[in-house]
């Protein structure tokens, strides 16, 4: 039977839209089911910030009335901008290990991006750096992590023979926890507090750290402008990742530099115990029990922590500020038995970034690529 495209236009699509992900990969042990209900929050064009400076639009395809692959065909305008580019990108990818379901998907998104008036397809990307993005590419026998895509194998198989070729990789680490904590370590973080008037700051209640939460993003957003595709979050979409993100923050694991002079953050690590266990005990659900298995997660005594947003202000990028966060959360680490700590996707050729793991065993043990396609 040939395969039948359509675009999703109402809420009961949308679900199926993301629902289609967990039950394709349902036997898959690595595979992390995300939320369904924070998935739809993010696709919905009411809800979502995002789309005060991207378009996007969302495809089904169907065979004998089951769905059998989906796809996003999204445009940021803003990150085409700063990056002078017509680019439009392709995420929320999946399908079945079938040549005319994925011929049949892209097509309909290189289809709309050329009548977008773009020129370019690339992805896997999101909305946003916030977002997932990057197909795996190595690592296939690796638990993924909330903050990552999982993809089957013949994912990538698929794009080569379309004709889509590497543009960016990005890498990534376990960063094993040491017994104490580096002397270079140690020595460096006290230069720098000295010399550019530096504090680390640490929290008892949300009510502490909610003065420095636009604060963070503020930080991010300067911190992440070289990025490949990054484009500077608006006020809303700060509004909207503050409400999302710092309620579920783990103080003890919550780490900011400030400059003492004027408080700015000039630093912030955050990290969370890994939940990918638990996001597969709750499999997309929140209720009846999901909420339970979060919950337990976030509290445990973790055996393993995602780094899961960390940024320093570009002028103190390579002085030692990292050394400082490193200061504070190794002995967080210690005192939880957390055996080592997942890195979210570095970009390859972020030497600066990858360096900061030179003084800790680490294992680089995933790697997950942007493909890119010329439309024309």
């Amino acid at each position: 039977m040939s395969i039948i495209v359509k675009e999703v236009t109402n809420k009961k699509e949308l679900r199926k839209f993301v629902k289609f992900n967990i039950d394709l990969c349902k036997d898959n042990p690595y595979h992390i089911p995300g939320l369904i209900d924070e998935e739809m929050m993010t696709l919905d064009k009411k809800k979502n910030p995002a789309f005060e400076v991207c378009d996007a639009v969302y495809y089904l395809a169907y065979r004998n009335n089951e769905v059998v692959g989906r796809i996003a065909g999204i445009i940021n305008h803003t990150s085409n901008e700063v990056w002078q580019q017509q680019h439009a990108r392709f995420g929320f990818v999946d399908f079945i290990d079938d040549q005319e379901v994925v011929d049949a998907l892209f097509n309909a998104v290189e289809k709309w991006a050329k009548q977008q008036g773009m020129d370019t397809l690339h992805g896997p990307m999101g909305f946003t750096d916030l977002d997932h993005e990057g197909m795996l590419v190595e690592g296939f026998d690796q638990l993924g992590t909330m903050a990552t895509i999982y993809n089957f194998p013949y994912y990538p198989q698929h794009m080569e023979r379309m004709g889509f070729t590497k543009d960016q990789d990005w890498h990534e680490f376990k960063i094993y926890i040491p017994d104490s904590i580096p002397d270079k370590h140690l020595r460096v973080g006290e230069i720098v507090k000295k010399k550019y008037g530096l504090k680390t700051l640490k929290f008892k209640s949300r009510k502490e750290i909610w003065p420095y939460a636009h604060k963070i993003f503020w930080t991010l957003n300067a911190a992440f402008a070289p990025l490949y595709g990054f484009a500077p979050l608006t006020d809303k979409q700060i509004d909207y990742y503050v409400n999302i993100y710092i309620p579920m923050v783990r103080l003890d694991m919550v780490t900011i530099i400030i400059r003492e002079e004027d408080d700015e953050v000039v630093g912030f690590g955050i990290s969370i115990p890994n939940l990918s266990k638990a996001l597969q005990k709750a499999s997309g659900k929140l209720l009846p029990f999901g909420w339970y298995h979060l919950l337990k997660g976030l509290k445990s005594k973790p055996k393993v922590v995602d780094l899961y947003l960390m940024g320093v202000l570009p002028e103190y990028q390579s002085k030692g500020v990292n050394a400082l966060l490193f200061n504070d959360l190794i002995p967080v680490y210690q005192k939880l038995g957390v055996i080592y700590a997942e890195t979210n996707p570095e970009l390859e050729t972020n030497n600066a970034v990858q360096a900061q793991w030179n003084y800790f065993k680490r294992e680089h043990h995933k790697t997950r690529r942007a493909f890119i396609k010329n439309l024309k």
